[in-house]
């Protein structure tokens, strides 16, 4: 009785004391349920890995370039990421846009595979591509940059304001194009920046660069899902590569611009973790702000991850078992067209202004359609989420990913040249 009446009191003090109240943060993408696994299952991305410890069989690996879509949108998510914005510089032409991105190509498709950028200095710290994916993306403004407004997606613009929650911040936010470098290897996602980076100069500027790491596909034999800064398990619910309607959501059909058939968008959210507060908190109240147990991932309802999760259930104090503030019911799709791809990266940087720490989310998701699929959801938790008390967004940006270029081609050729 006496666990019983602490359980309760906790409930309530959690869902009256400010945690159902919107303020602060955002989609935390990951803190609960709604952010996704890989695409792949952990047992089935790894394959025989699992028995292999040797790193230079790991810095060996290698994900494609060229294709028809882009690597690094469905790929199992490596354990480093870069992500690098950059403005175009007033003047440049179209024909020097569409040169950077036929340079970007022809360097990304070698550094992938091992091999050094045409310009390299150093090809040896290419040796070994630990499953390096470049992943190229144009924002909103590229368009008239090129002269091209016509050919912007309906859907490419900056995400409405959030004014609940949204502390947005210029240098971490938009951009015209988009580097997305991903691999197992700090060193190989550093010197792939590094040697892409410079190809832009007189074209464009960097306008910011955020690095995130998560766990490393392979490497808990349970295949259990990675956990976020705030010790929860992230990632349960992502659409599935045998789902009939897998591409459907992932990939544009090319009826709103025929030149983003097979392609996708992004939507890059910096989400700030207010870690010192999260910690001030017992483990009961952070499971019911977000809807799962944090030992297991298992929603409040049931014992394992992957377990359905029941929003009718009541509790012996009458309240719901998962209450209808917390993370994963505000998250959760109403319909299937709410469904997205997730593959969030954690950021742990120097501390600011005095602060204990400066860590949080750089969550991703990856959609045909961000207005048709994201900004419901986004809303939604926007105006209620047990979440909010912790989390900040500081950064917003969408961007538009092309199709895959075939060999001899370049990212974006279906746009300048379709």
């Amino acid at each position: 009785m006496a666990d019983q009446a602490r359980r309760g009191l906790s409930r309530r003090s959690v869902l009256s004391g400010g945690v159902a109240a919107v303020v602060g943060g955002g989609v935390v993408g990951g803190a609960a349920g709604y952010v996704g696994r890989g695409v792949v299952d952990d047992d089935e991305a790894v394959g025989d890995w699992k028995t292999v410890a040797d790193s230079r069989v790991v810095g060996a690996a290698t994900e494609p370039f060229h294709g028809p879509r882009q690597s690094g949108i469905t790929t199992p998510p490596q354990s480093h990421a870069a992500f690098v914005a950059f403005d175009i510089v007033p003047g440049a032409t179209r024909t020097e846009i569409q040169g950077v991105l036929r340079a970007w190509s022809q360097d990304a498709a070698r550094l992938t595979q091992g091999r050094g950028g045409l310009a390299d200095l150093e090809p040896e710290l290419a040796e070994d591509p630990a499953r390096l994916t470049v992943t190229i993306g144009f924002g909103p403004g590229l368009f008239d940059a090129i002269g091209m407004p016509e050919k912007r997606p309906s859907w490419l613009a900056q995400l409405p304001a959030f004014p609940q929650i949204d502390q947005l911040e210029d240098r971490w936010s938009e951009g015209d194009l988009l580097l997305q470098i991903c691999a197992d290897d700090p060193l190989i996602v550093s010197h792939a920046a590094r040697i892409l980076a410079s190809g832009v100069r007189g074209v464009a500027r960097q306008r910011w660069a955020q690095r995130g790491f998560r766990k490393a596909v392979g490497t808990d034999p349970s295949g259990r899902t990675q956990r976020n800064l705030f010790g929860q398990i992230d990632g349960t619910e992502n659409p599935r590569p045998d789902d009939v309607d897998f591409d459907q959501i992932l990939f544009s059909d090319g009826s709103d611009q025929r030149w983003m058939r097979g392609g996708s968008s992004l939507v890059l959210r910096r989400i700030r973790m207010t870690m010192d507060t999260w910690e001030e908190i017992d483990r009961t109240s952070r499971e019911l702000s977000v809807g799962r147990r944090l030992d297991t991932g298992a929603p409040l309802t049931g014992r394992n991850e992957r377990d359905p999760a029941d929003f009718e259930a009541i509790d012996e104090t009458g309240l719901p078992v998962i209450p209808p503030e917390s993370h994963m019911a505000r998250a959760r799709q109403r319909n299937r067209g709410e469904a997205l791809l997730r593959r969030p990266y954690n950021y742990d940087d120097p501390p600011e202004d005095g602060e204990i720490s400066n860590s949080g989310l750089l969550f991703t998701a990856y959609q045909a359609d961000p207005v048709r699929t994201y900004i419901p959801v986004q809303r939604r938790l926007a105006e209620q989420d047990a979440l909010n008390t912790w989390t900040i967004p500081i950064g917003s940006a969408v961007f538009a990913l092309p199709p895959g270029a075939p060999e001899g081609g370049y990212v974006g050729q279906t746009l300048f040249e379709g």
